[in-house]
């Protein structure tokens, strides 16, 4: 089964392991130190955000690292951006009306 970008990106941990590898890359043990779970569930996880794109593995000797890949997530944000707008022109719209209340 196929995963998307968004089924990645709702669980929590993948978020924070998104978070801690846009910083710098990391190999899967240097990841599960930062978390109360095993080195496997971590492994899971980051095959999950593989599989979704979110994450390039590069091969350095024995170890693999884990980079960020910002193209991909900027696919979600330009995909947030439309609904961002449409909810700004909401907002204008009840700032006008309330100001004419006034």
């Amino acid at each position: 089964m196929r995963r998307d970008v968004f089924q990645a990106i709702a669980d929590p941990t993948r978020r924070a392991i998104l978070g801690l590898i846009a910083v710098q890359a990391m190999t899967p043990n240097g990841l599960a130190e930062h978390f109360h779970t095993s080195r496997q569930a971590v492994s899971k996880h980051i095959k999950i955000l593989n599989e979704c794109e979110l994450v390039d593995q590069v091969q350095n000797g024995r170890e693999i690292y884990y980079h960020f890949n910002p193209q991909k997530m900027k696919e979600v944000a330009d995909w947030i951006e439309n609904f961002r707008k449409l909810w700004e022109q909401r907002f204008d719209k009840l700032d006008d009306l309330l100001l004419k209340m006034q």
